[in-house]
């Protein structure tokens, strides 16, 4: 074989081998960032539960606190001007 296609054929394999290689490392880093993912969704998935449950015993605890004490709503006194006493402008 001459020099000149000596050369070619190297350059051809290692272009070809350097290819593969550049492939295989991409394709493994794309795997491992879409675990990242996967791993990501599944905590903000736990974090959204543990919101849920503690919103649903919030819930709870105000509704068995209304049921023990009396709530009236002041907004409404405050608003329409039924309490007596010291206000702004007085």
């Amino acid at each position: 074989m001459s020099r000149a296609s000596q050369l070619t054929l190297l350059g051809t394999s290692l272009f070809a081998a350097s290819t593969i290689v550049f492939v295989h490392f991409q394709q493994k880093t794309e795997k491992a960032a879409m675990h990242e993912g996967v791993v990501r969704d599944m905590e903000q998935q736990r974090i959204k539960r543990e919101r849920q449950l503690d919103f649903e015993m919030q819930k709870a605890l105000e509704a068995e606190y209304k049921k023990e004490q009396t709530v009236r709503n002041t907004t409404a006194e405050i608003a329409g001007g039924g309490g007596k006493g010291a206000g702004p402008g007085t």
